[in-house]
């Protein structure tokens, strides 16, 4: 049985509970549990802490959208000796070899964030070869190296001086980044140590060169996160409610006139069945608009939404009186708008969304930017996110 082992305790220094602080959306031990969780060749996620908050935070992990990802794992106590500021962490391993049964082992860091779960199943890949006792994360590093003499005189250590070589032709050498780290229970225990034997390294992304240690970190990491791509997944409440505006949401926010002088908008009818499926739910449905024209209400119709607030100056304020008619909590409402006039009430409640091309300080706010433009289907495409 193969088990990650993700030691974190309460008493850093540098970060108070550190393992907790949100970064990128999310507690930082988050990610690399989630990591761990969804590597193919792991069985169990053991998260050992001193720490009754850490402990309360991990669990909360595995409630709600993501219950069945985080299903591997265990949060399991740890001595006060383990968690001091003198203990190694091999201390911690060998405590947790000693009480637990397993045959192979992984040490992750939770002060990895970048580490994902395709890094693991290489890391078992390279485990599993003929041969190989030990495992560990690496990155490859491309600088010259100088280190001072007996007699204070500075010199290479990786490079003739006189021979400089181009960065395309220069081997480099490979740095721990503390990710993790791969073995046996047997080698643990024989050799006192996270690696031994035949060690084999796996390269990751260069970005994962940097841990969090110190507050200046944290900065560092977290705009990598962003740039990798690496963000929490959005929490969307219970919804019992779904209004939107009118123009710009439900059409494109064009304004079309016949020759006759009359107005036309544009509907898209995948909105439509989008409506239908959230009723066939029960979710009370409807437009609330600063508009007040007859081809709003006849599309309300045919839609047959449960609300139509028209001309409407103070969408705050209407929301909020919808709610308390229905008897519906405004965490419980979602909401798509395009414009400023969207905006506090797209804050307002639980789940406040917008279309592809609404105004730049709506996307800002909005919990759900769709992929879809106004009038292209976006109803429909925010309630197959919402209900699936």
């Amino acid at each position: 049985m193969n088990v990650a082992f993700i030691p974190v305790r309460g008493g850093s220094k540098s970060i108070p509970l550190k393992n907790i602080k949100p970064i990128s959306g999310k507690p930082l031990v988050y990610w690399t549990v989630k990591a761990a969780c969804g590597c193919k060749y792991i069985d169990k996620v053991y998260v050992a802490t001193d720490s009754e908050k850490i402990k309360e935070t991990v669990e909360s992990f595995k409630i709600g959208r993501e219950a069945d990802l985080f299903s591997k794992v265990r949060v399991i106590g740890r001595s006060a000796e383990s968690a001091s500021d003198t203990a190694s962490t091999e201390f911690a391993m060998l405590e947790f070899a000693e009480n637990y049964k397993f045959d192979n082992i992984v040490l992750v860091q939770a002060t990895s964030p970048l580490l994902q779960s395709v890094n693991l199943d290489q890391g078992f890949e390279a485990f599993n070869e003929e041969g190989i006792d030990s495992v560990l994360s690496v990155v490859p590093q491309k600088r010259f190296h100088w280190a001072n003499d007996e007699n204070g005189f500075t010199h290479p250590t990786n490079y003739d001086v006189f021979h400089r070589p181009r960065r395309q032709e220069f081997d480099g050498y490979l740095v721990e980044n503390g990710a993790f780290y791969i073995t046996s229970k047997a080698d643990l225990i024989k050799s006192q140590n996270r690696v031994s034997g035949n060690i084999k390294a796996v390269e990751m992304n260069e970005d994962t060169f940097f841990e969090i240690d110190e507050p200046s970190d944290w900065v560092i990491i977290e705009a990598l996160m962003k740039k990798n791509g690496i963000t929490a997944p959005i929490e969307i409440p219970e919804i019992k409610m779904f209004l939107t505006d009118c123009d710009g949401c439900l059409t494109d926010g064009g304004m079309y006139y016949s020759e006759q002088g009359d107005e036309l908008k544009k509907f898209n009818t995948r909105d439509g069945m989008g409506f239908a499926l959230m009723r066939q739910k029960g979710i009370i449905t409807g437009i609330v608009t600063s508009e007040n024209v007859d081809l709003n209400r006849r599309r309300a119709e045919k839609l047959k939404l449960d609300i139509l607030e028209v001309g409407c100056k103070d969408k705050v304020a209407a929301v909020k009186r919808i709610c308390e008619e229905h008897g519906i909590n405004l965490r419980n409402v979602c909401y798509v708008g395009d414009d400023i006039n969207d905006l506090e009430v797209i804050r307002m409640v639980g789940f406040g969304c917008c279309p592809a091309d609404a105004v730049p300080k709506v996307k800002e706010v909005a919990k759900y930017v769709s992929k879809t433009k106004g009038g292209n289907g976006v109803i429909r495409e925010i309630c197959n996110y919402v209900f699936g």
